[in-house]
């Protein structure tokens, strides 16, 4: 793969946009009659419900047919863009519209493989919540309108307030409180993504760098990563099992709040503990918080190919992925459960309301309540620190 996008690098600049984003009608009238072929993860049945419904509506209301393409790894999707490429078929590509972030996306945009920049000249882009998510940066990469967000995941913990009431408010109180229960918090074992997880949002908390966000390489590692290293001296002896074990899996997690075992769990998905307690996964006593100075949270992006045959048919999707009606349907967990990329003051009363009838959940956060989401730290720091973790802590089983 890496081969392929150095050669990528070496062919001529992508083909130009043929549509203004910014020309709204024109590019309504061009997407008219367009099948868009989205390339999306499949792998859930009520992510694939939320897209069909998508393409229901922008064929109601712009004509546009939408494709939903079922993929196992979003790496298959750059993969065919890059081998059209390197074919020389800068027109007519097979893929659309990709969901996208991460390295998936920095690779695309360091191979000249996407359309645009689009996402923020089109009209719904004026609802985004460009203060208050990070919708412009993905995984430290500027998105420079090269991709258009449409979900939000942000971290939270779920504590059961019968026996933890109230929420903790940094990460040093979860470690005092930690020697006050001993045995009642664990984390998911790194490599594990949510309990890696874990470990960014600690040291994030705790060292609030600006070197996490560029490459570990330019940044003193040792030095940036001492309250992290501390910091789980102290908590590791005080965890579930005394930290000679960890769960594997974040629901494996939950199931030990489940059966008492401990009082206090992470979770990347602010709905994930409503939904639990509604399938009686979890006690109706659970609830959630985010730490004082706000907690890791992360965009999903759709980005649209350099060589789309569909291109403006894709903004239409892109732009109604970023409606009130979208998002506000997306945020329903009967229906989806994802965070919202929407700013709530930027909304007329009338689209607010779409949001305000929503039954979260008894143990999910508004939007409001969420407040910022935090950035992620730059990829090779998650990386760096997983291997260090591995080292130190990982022999338990």
């Amino acid at each position: 793969m890496k081969r392929l996008l150095a050669f990528a690098l070496s062919l001529p600049l992508a083909a130009a946009a043929q549509t203004d984003p910014a020309d709204w009608e024109a590019v309504t009238t061009a997407a008219e009659g367009q099948t868009v072929y989205w390339h999306a993860w499949g792998g859930s049945t009520t992510t694939n419900a939320f897209i069909e419904w998508v393409g229901e509506r922008v064929w109601e209301e712009y004509g546009v047919t939408l494709e939903h393409v079922k993929i196992a790894s979003t790496a298959d999707a750059v993969s065919r863009v890059l081998a059209e490429k390197t074919a020389g078929r800068d027109e007519g590509g097979a893929v659309d519209l990709i969901w996208i972030n991460g390295a998936n996306f920095a690779a695309m945009k360091d191979a000249d493989l996407l359309f645009g920049p689009f996402a923020e000249q089109l009209p719904n882009w004026q609802y985004v919540d460009v203060e208050g998510k990070s919708v412009q940066e993905d995984f430290t990469v500027p998105t420079e309108g090269l991709e258009a967000p449409w979900a939000m995941a942000q971290v939270v913990f779920m504590h059961d307030t019968a026996d933890l009431a109230e929420p903790l408010a940094d990460m040093e109180a979860l470690a005092a409180w930690a020697v006050e229960n001993p045995g009642r918090f664990t984390f998911p074992q790194p490599p594990d993504f949510l309990g890696s997880t874990f470990l960014k949002q600690a040291l994030v908390d705790l060292a609030d760098d600006p070197a996490l966000y560029a490459p570990v390489e330019g940044a003193d590692y040792e030095a940036v990563t001492a309250p992290l290293w501390a910091f789980l001296e102290e908590l590791t002896p005080n965890l579930w099992r005394e930290g000679r074990a960890y769960p594997q899996t974040g629901p494996r997690q939950l199931q030990l709040i489940a059966d008492d075992e401990i009082d206090l769990a992470i979770s990347f998905s602010p709905g994930e503990a409503s939904t639990a307690i509604a399938n009686f996964q979890l006690p109706d006593t659970v609830r959630t918080f985010v730490l004082e100075g706000g907690t890791i949270g992360n965009a999903s992006f759709v980005a649209i190919p350099y060589n789309a045959n569909a291109a403006e048919g894709a903004m239409v999707v892109a732009n109604f992925l970023m409606s009130p009606e979208a998002q506000a349907r997306g945020l329903d967990p009967q229906h989806l459960g994802y965070g919202t990329v929407l700013d709530m003051d930027a909304l007329s009363a009338e689209d607010r309301a779409l949001f305000d009838a929503i039954d979260l959940g008894i143990a999910t956060l508004t939007p409001a309540e969420l407040g910022t989401a935090l950035p992620e730290p730059h990829p090779s720091w998650m990386t760096r620190i997983e291997a260090d973790w591995v080292e130190r802590y990982g022999v338990a089983q």
